[in-house]
């Protein structure tokens, strides 16, 4: 009795059957072995680009060719079988060659990118985040300072000043290694308008002052303010003054630009004429000396009502307000004991206060 023809087929073809079956068994095996297993033991460290819009392959040849996966191929097959070839994110990743294939992948669909973060100080000043980021190898000292003061990017953002100092929102940020200064700064100062909306929306029935004289004058009410609750005397010091056609006599205005104010200022200070120091101009400054808090933007918004024109500081760190040259002299006697101190007024010397400097206190 003849086999029937299925039967015959499969005594032909058995061997090459089985061959066919082991090799899809092994491309498989090979397959899932990629898929859960490193290349490597973590040795391996870099930064892998994916431009937006670049075709997964040339990204998993790139990291095939640094040892970060051992095949492109079979990285893209994964991504296709998976369904995520079209849902890899762009960014810069952060890889190493310890990490499966599967991880790395499930890293770039879910947009795991690698940053770099810091931390702005209310009250820092340009000159003291340029230090910050230098010192964190973000951006050299002089890149980051030559971008604050790019005219094209100030008209850009509105800011009329000369630099962007008073714009950059103290906060902690996180950007990638490949982000420019000028792209840095545009995200400070788009958080500086996200948070301070609200609080400028009132503006209008202020008391007549531009957002920029705010800022600046907030400047001055952070870096003179140890105590954060003093800020609204602070700031009502100082509108007093300005009503009254007096100079502000500043002591953090007469060093800005030149060195950090770590706390008291010399004679040599106070007789330095720049476009900053409140001790030889009228009015406010051109600019903020800082980049304040939205709780300093907040008292020069909603100053205290008080009748004081001067102040003095205390070893608590705290303030005596006076309302007259007198009483200011008296308490400079009291709480300063003949130590150098600023006396907000014609006579003026520099009073000593703790501020928070530079990190390198080279400004």
């Amino acid at each position: 009795m003849n086999d029937f023809p299925i039967v015959q087929f499969v005594k032909r073809h058995r061997l090459r059957l089985a061959a066919s079956c082991a090799a899809l068994l092994t491309a498989a095996a090979v397959f899932i072995f990629f898929m859960v297993s490193p290349a490597g033991d973590g040795g391996s460290l870099h930064l892998i680009d994916c431009p937006k819009g670049a075709p997964l392959y040339r990204v998993a040849m790139d990291m095939e060719s640094r040892g970060i996966i051992r095949s492109a191929r079979i990285f893209v097959w994964l991504a296709r079988i998976k369904g995520d070839d079209g849902k890899v994110q762009a960014g810069t990743y952060q890889l190493n060659n310890a990490l499966s294939p599967g991880e790395i992948l499930r890293k770039m669909v879910a947009g795991e990118v690698y940053a770099v973060r810091f931390a702005v100080p209310e009250g820092y000043s340009i000159h003291q985040v340029a230090e910050l980021l230098d010192g964190k190898k973000i951006y050299s000292k002089a890149d980051f300072l030559a971008a604050c003061s790019n005219r094209d990017l100030l008209q850009d953002l509105k800011i009329p000043g000369p630099t962007v100092e008073g714009y950059l929102h103290p906060s902690t940020y996180s950007i990638p290694p490949q982000m420019k200064p000028e792209e840095c700064i545009r995200m400070m100062v788009a958080q500086f308008e996200r948070v301070n909306a609200e609080l400028f929306a009132q503006l209008p029935s202020k008391g007549g002052l531009t957002r920029h004289q705010v800022v600046t004058l907030a400047s001055l009410v952070e870096k003179e303010a140890v105590d954060a609750r003093e800020r609204p005397l602070i700031a009502s010091v100082f509108f007093n003054r300005l009503k009254k056609g007096m100079r502000l006599q500043s002591d953090p205005t007469a060093v800005y630009g030149v060195r950090a104010f770590g706390g008291s200022v010399s004679r040599e200070d106070l007789q330095r004429r720049t476009p900053y120091n409140t001790y030889l101009i009228d009015g406010l400054p051109p600019g903020a000396i800082g980049n304040p808090s939205s709780a300093a933007l907040q008292a020069v918004l909603s100053p205290s009502s008080t009748p004081y024109f001067y102040f003095v500081a205390k070893k608590d760190g705290t303030h005596f307000f006076s309302a007259t040259l007198d009483q200011h002299n008296r308490a400079v006697t009291t709480y300063l004991k003949g130590a150098a101190v600023r006396t907000h007024s014609t006579q003026s010397r520099a009073e000593y206060r703790n501020d928070n400097p530079s990190l390198t206190g080279g400004r």
